[in-house]
Parts: structure tokens; sequence; C-alpha cells
């Protein structure tokens, strides 16, 4: 029989913690919210008002209800108003020694019986237990932010904790209205370590300049669903907070180079530029706190992508699978006069069209010896797009005998609006403005990135991937848990192994074979169990 949690108290007053009070609130229980100081404490207050006035204003909260939520929570500075609660759980910055001496002040003076839990999302729930006399009766229990809203809670056990403890920590956790995964004690656990890899990766594109900023995130946005491009999500998260969480998991993590922060994030922090908190951050905002943009000296300005576009008004589609059938429809559709042709023996039809999009199987000789019959027939100026996910464009365009002329255009998905406008070194700025304004005809939306394997989407999505499938080889949590936690922790649409179901473990096996032939980056090499289940021809779930 699960214990009653009466009266907890929480520690910690900012967005997360107010957030943690308010989730305790709503449900009936009565929550003790202790800060460090009176200015402190009203600042948290005002963080729970805030909240539940927005929540009455949009109608998701009744005034009476709202009334009776704060009614429920008692206001104090200093510790020792927790003597008697049944629970505390700490939102206080993510600094290790600043937890244990909280949780060795919290182990004297709560009851002998009050479980004492950590809201951490990065540093060892062990480290913090061993500042106690009561090791086995603390846990860690990870919100998300928002945390009324985000229905995951990652309930982590140590290897001391109780069995009872984590037993009445998930019955709480489904009183909240959560759904909890249990795990132990790992950097980052689930969400944070599959997230902030990608989130890092993403910086690197940018500091490379890869891409812009703008097409890094709304590639991720349209391409892959994401509710946040992953740029915006570290202005939204604080980019100090972000640092601090990828130097805790390479040092805890066993210094995967894919957790250590790249230089940008460093440089950002230590100039003040944290995200939104700040009023900067990869974007500008209004004022500090305040999640509206305004233009600066990245913003692009009026748009110039078709300056330098040469007329399109014919296209050649090339090959006869159900890309190209759906690229023939969809020219059709925008207006274009459209001519199909097979591979094997029209290309001369293609001899007066302006634009020829190739849609044939990633084969890198086949389409070299395509590229090279496109280059001898087609006339001069013709802008040629290859719509491969897969190859290297340059290699293309050298076939061609035109590298000028030659652009990567993948269409990420059928049914999404992205469209990655791939340039090599060679491509002249006029066909880069050409696939430009075509994809803007098609109704797409064309973002720019240099020719590397992966381009933008396939780049930061399959490592991701990759890294779920790695958690579940070491036997650390399911595939339903890892799934659950992206979904209701990130709000991904799809959880990882949902997705590699969706869109094949060979698929996935030959992109990050491919990531990892051009980076030779160790924490890109295909998970072992990746290529055992593409071996044995076998999805993740039956």
């Amino acid at each position: 029989m699960a214990r009653e949690f009466t009266r907890v108290g929480v520690v910690g007053l900012g967005t997360m913690g107010a957030g943690i009070v308010e989730v305790f609130a709503r449900n009936g229980v009565d929550v003790v919210a202790v800060e460090i100081s009176d200015a402190a404490l009203e600042r948290g207050r005002a963080n729970l008002t805030g909240s539940t006035d927005r929540a009455v204003a949009r109608g998701k909260l009744a005034e009476a209800d709202r009334d009776a939520l704060l009614g429920r929570v008692t206001f104090a500075v200093g510790l020792d108003a927790l003597h008697s609660v049944d629970l505390v759980i700490e939102a206080v910055p993510e600094r290790l020694d600043i937890k244990q001496r909280l949780f060795a002040d919290l182990d004297r003076v709560c009851k002998p019986e009050a479980i004492l839990a950590t809201n951490t999302s990065s540093l060892s729930v062990t480290e913090i237990a061993v500042a106690t006399t009561r090791p086995d009766q603390v846990i860690g229990m990870h919100f998300f932010n928002p945390a009324p809203v985000m229905k995951l809670v990652e309930v982590v056990r140590t290897v001391v904790t109780s069995a009872d403890v984590v037993a009445d920590v998930e019955a709480l956790c489904v009183r909240l209205g959560k759904v909890d995964v249990t795990i132990t004690d790992r950097a980052g656990f689930i969400a944070n370590a599959l997230l902030f890899g990608y989130l890092n990766h993403a910086i690197g594109m940018f500091e490379a300049r890869y891409a812009t900023r703008e097409d890094i995130d709304a590639a991720m946005k349209l391409g892959c669903g994401l509710p946040m491009g992953p740029l915006a999500l570290l202005d939204l998260i604080g980019l100090d907070t972000a640092y601090e969480i990828l130097d805790t998991m390479y040092r805890r993590g066993g210094r995967d180079r894919r957790h250590s922060p790249v230089p940008l994030l460093r440089q950002m922090v230590t100039a003040g530029l944290l995200g939104r908190k700040s009023g900067r951050g990869f974007y500008t905002y209004e004022r500090a706190g305040s999640g509206k943009l305004v233009p600066d000296e990245l913003t692009p300005t009026a748009p110039t992508s078709t300056d330098g576009a040469r007329a399109v008004t014919t296209v050649g589609v090339v090959g006869s699978g159900t890309l190209a059938a759906g690229l023939v429809e969809t020219f059709t559709a925008a207006g274009y006069q459209v001519v199909p042709v097979d591979p094997a023996g029209e290309l001369p039809r293609l001899a007066d069209v302006d634009l020829v999009v190739e849609a044939t199987a990633d084969d890198l000789d086949g389409t070299k010896a395509l590229l090279a019959g496109l280059g001898e027939v087609c006339k001069p100026g013709v802008v040629l797009a290859t719509t491969t996910s897969a190859l290297p464009v340059i290699d293309l365009a050298m076939a061609s005998g035109r590298p000028a002329d030659v652009v990567g255009l993948h269409f990420a998905n059928p049914a999404t609006p992205l469209v990655e406008i791939v340039r090599t070194i060679r491509t002249s700025a006029e066909a880069t403005a050409t696939a430009r304004a075509v994809v803007a005809a098609l109704g797409r939306t064309g973002v720019v990135c240099a020719d590397r394997a992966g381009f933008i989407v396939n780049a930061l999505l399959f490592p991701y991937l990759n890294d779920a499938v790695r958690m579940l080889e070491a036997d650390y949590s399911t595939t339903d848990d890892i799934d659950n936690a992206m979904k209701l922790g990130c709000g991904y649409p799809t959880g990882p192994f949902e997705l590699l179901d969706t869109v094949g473990l060979d698929v996935a096996l030959a992109v990050q074979r491919a990531l990892y032939r051009e980076l030779r980056e160790p924490g890109l090499a295909p998970a072992p169990l990746l290529e055992q289940l593409v071996t044995a021809d076998r999805p993740f779930r039956r």
C-alpha cells in the first residue's frame, strides 16, 4: 500500500519550482513553498500567481479552482518550515555543491521518514544522496518545463534507494496525472541524454556556418514535425543551463564528444548571451524574459532569394519510381510544363528544358553516369538538380561536366513542406537562387545548406536515433519508456523507436554509416544492435 502524501515541500521557486508547486496544489496536496530570502519568495509567488492567472485567462482553470489551489500553498523563507512534510523536492540551481549542502540541511530539518527528492536533470542523484544520513530515502523526480503541462516525470533510483520509496513516488506520479518512467542514475537520464546531443550538434552546424540559424530551425520543425527548432529551444532552456547539462553529461557519461559543449556555446555563456532570460542568445528578443523575437544583424533582410534566378517554365523529371511520379504531379500542379523521362534512353527529350530533377535510386556510379549524360544533352545554363539523400552532391556535380549548374533538391518527405537545397563549393549563386525560386513556386519551404552527409535533417535526426538504440542496447530502459520520454518530456510527435520502425532500420543504418564514414566521429558509429536487427530483418516492434 503506497503511502499517502498529504503535505509536501518545494525548495526553489523559479519557473520550474513554481510549476512543481502548481502541480501538487492542483491535485489537492498541501504545499510548503520555500525560498532563501523574502525577495526570492515574492518572485516565486509571482511566478505561481502569474501561471495560474494565465491558465484562468485561457479557460484552462476556473477562478474558484485557482483560489483553492493558491489556498493550499504556504510560502516561507528558510528550510525550518519543512519540518513536518512527507516529501521535499528541490528545484535549485544545477550545481552539485549547492544541492549537496541543501540535502544535508534537509536531512537535519525533515522528519526521519520524509522522502527527499531532487529535480536535477543531469547531476548524479547518488552523489546528492550521500550528503544525507538517509540515502535510501533519496530519489530523483525530474519534471519537465512547464511542469503543469508536460506529462512526463523521470523517476531516478540509485543503487541504495528503497524499493518502497520508488513505489511510493511512482504512485504519487499517478495521483498527479503524470506518466513516470523509472530509471537508474545515469548522466542525462533518458530525455536529456538524447536531447542534448542533438542540440549540441545543431550548435556545431551553426558555428561552422553550415546553414543559418533560421534554416536549421525550420528544417527540424518542418522536416521532423518538432515543436521548436534546436537553436530556439536552446534559447528557451537557457544557454548556461544547456552548457552545465552538456558538461556534466560529458564528464559523467564516458566523455562522449557528442556531449562535449561546442566552443561557441561556452563563448556565448561567457558573454552573457543566455537566451530568452538575458534577451539575447542565438536570437534576439524584445527584452530579457520575453519570447518575442526582434530583428538583429543576422536576421534575413527583405526576400532576395530569387535575385539572379534563371527563368524556369519547363521541368524535366528523370526517374520511374514513386518519388519521380510525385514530383511530376507536384511540378504540374504548380504550373510548370513537365517532361517525364525514363533514364534508360530518353534523355535527349530534355534538350530544351530549363530545369532537370533526377529522382533515381541512390547509386553513386549510376547517378554519376546519369549526370554525365544530362551534362551532354541539356542546353547551357540549365540547372541540374539531384534529389539524393545520401550521395555526395559534389561527386555528381563533377561528373556532369558543368558543376556550377548542379544543386541538391532533397524533398525530405512527400508529406512535409520542406526541401533542402544543397549547394556544393562549385554551385553558382544563380543555380542556388533558381532552386530557391522554384521551391517557393512549389509552395514549399527551402532551406539552404552545404554539401555534407545527411544535409541538415538527417545529420541531426539519425545520430539521435542511433543514441536511442545504444540506450536500449545498454539495457538502460525499454523501447516504450524511451519513446514516452521523448514524446511526453520533449513534445516530439513520435518516439525514436516508433520513428525507426517507420523509416526502416535498413535506411537508418545506411544513413548512419554515411555520417560515420564522412566524419569519423566515434559517437556516430552505428550501434551494433541496429546492425544486428537489420541483418535479422527484425523491427523494434512486431
